[in-house]
């Protein structure tokens, strides 16, 4: 048996096409990730991807993720409360391009209009920082993912179908 996976890959390149969703309340805090705390890239891929079958990086030893956050490239950000984490994103920037790599929230927060802010962050930063922002998202993510990315201004350059085995 197999599964057909639509993959959609989109791209903003100027920040006035990004359409801003603000912060629903001051209680959020969005900071970035310190290079030493790989920890939490590794929490919230896993509690975030295995409802979306993330899996390429399940194999990861502890040195894998060491050594990609300490990537001189690669930038994390954590949303969370005073007392809560809420969602990360992760950017890897690449001469004029920036790639979102991943961008989640967790479960119990999904609906709360966290995404939408969520996005608009990860591409105000990546476009101060590039010319730029790229993501892949396919159909196995969350069902309003590809939507939220068009509501902020990016665009579908390019779409393709997989199909994979089912065991």
């Amino acid at each position: 048996m197999t599964q057909t996976i639509d993959r959609y890959f989109l791209d903003i390149s100027s920040i006035n096409n990004l359409n801003l969703k603000s912060k629903p309340s001051d209680k959020y805090l969005l900071n970035k990730e310190s290079k030493n705390n790989f920890d939490l890239n590794k929490f919230f891929y896993k509690q975030i991807g295995k409802k979306h079958q993330w899996t390429d990086r399940l194999i990861w030893q502890d040195k894998n993720w060491i050594d990609y956050v300490s990537n001189e490239k690669v930038e994390t950000y954590i949303l969370r409360t005073e007392d809560d984490l809420i969602g990360y994103f992760e950017l890897i920037f690449e001469g004029n391009n920036c790639e979102l790599a991943y961008l989640g929230i967790l479960e119990e927060y999904i609906g709360k209009g966290l995404g939408g802010f969520l996005l608009s962050e990860a591409l105000k930063i990546g476009l101060r920082k590039s010319k730029r922002v790229w993501v892949h998202t396919c159909s196995l993510d969350h069902p309003n993912a590809i939507e939220n990315y068009k509501l902020r201004g990016m665009k579908i350059f390019k779409t393709e179908t997989l199909r994979r085995k089912v065991i």
